[in-house]
């Protein structure tokens, strides 16, 4: 019988992915559950649905029943909420129902693994979206007080805190992972980094003639999500003899316009820039060329242009992390 069982809640997504393929490395039993769509949401882990190790069953984090049977039948080891209705333009416009997942699906969680008593330990994906747009000189980390600006950041912020309710109110095995931006090429078509390297990939092969972006100035710390890097701390979190919240991040700091200039760059295409505002453009040096344009509607909505310096020093010195590609080999 396999002691090494792990339970994961939105396996279909980048990270739940790349967490599946690690666990499964280290020959752990995963169980996951899968919401009922009438669309085909596993593109991700299709590949991995052969082996043997691997169990998936149709659930939800909105219905209680279900995981109190999923955890009294499973009794995993370990535990990891990476499900969520995630974007934040969407949350405005679905509100409840993120709330309905994003915050009290973890609440219900921590309640089966309360009531279920099962040994676990307990993972909770949070977001540095928790700190809002609040501009400051001191690096964020674990310290930083949090601002959430939108439903989805709200509906994260609960999770977040009753994670650490229950691990101090009931002495459970919980935490969270404030993660900042990790890519990789199963990251959705709608973030800035794939809608990027996919537009440049489109524009080279002579299959698509523009690239419209929003904020240039936006500035992000991206790392790299893959089993072995950002997705390895949650399970390395899991590992320690007492758990603690931790943010996970690069360190580095690197504008859209940067991005957009070393992706360009990866086909030969050097960019120029003219213009400011909604009307700044990117031109390809040679053959002057607009390849880059400015969206309108994107743009008055971006976030800010601060730069938010992040540390991560806390998981370096206690976990003994550290970030495995630098920003060019990230692109």
């Amino acid at each position: 019988m396999n002691n090494k069982k792990a339970f994961i809640t939105g396996i279909t997504g980048q990270d739940g992915s790349y967490l599946a393929e690690l666990l499964l490395e280290k020959n752990y039993e995963v169980h996951a559950i899968l919401r009922r769509v009438s669309l085909f949401t596993t593109k991700r882990i299709n590949h991995l649905f052969e082996h043997p190790n691997l169990h998936t069953y149709h659930g939800d984090l909105t219905d209680s029943s279900n995981l109190n049977r999923s955890l009294s039948k499973i009794e995993p080891k370990e535990i990891y909420n990476l499900s969520a209705q995630s974007h934040v333009g969407v949350s405005f416009e679905v509100p409840e129902y993120t709330a309905e997942v994003d915050a009290v699906g973890a609440l219900r969680l921590l309640d089966a693994i309360r009531d279920t008593k099962v040994n676990t330990r307990f993972y909770q994906a949070s977001t540095p979206e928790l700190f809002g747009g609040i501009p400051g000189t001191k690096p964020q980390s674990e310290q930083t007080p949090f601002h959430p600006k939108s439903p989805y950041r709200a509906a994260k912020l609960y999770a977040y805190w009753i994670t650490v309710n229950y691990r101090e109110s009931y002495e459970l095995y919980a935490c969270n992972g404030i993660l900042f931006n990790h890519e990789s090429p199963r990251q959705g078509n709608t973030f800035v980094t794939k809608k990027i390297t996919k537009a440049v990939a489109n524009i080279y092969k002579g299959k698509q003639k523009v690239l419209k972006i929003g904020n240039l100035d936006a500035k992000r710390d991206w790392g790299r999500a893959k089993a072995k890097d950002f997705v390895y701390t949650q399970w390395l979190m899991l590992q320690q003899d007492k758990l603690k919240d931790y943010v996970i991040a690069t360190g580095e700091t690197h504008t859209v316009r940067e991005f957009i200039e070393l992706a360009f760059e990866e086909v030969g295409t050097k960019i120029q820039w003219k213009g400011t505002g909604i009307a700044e453009k990117g031109m390809d040096l040679s053959t002057g060329k607009i390849l880059v344009e400015v969206n309108k509607k994107i743009f008055p909505s971006s976030r800010s242009k601060i730069a938010f310096r992040r540390c991560a020093s806390k998981a370096e010195k206690e976990l003994g992390w550290k970030r495995k590609i630098s920003f060019r080999e990230l692109i």
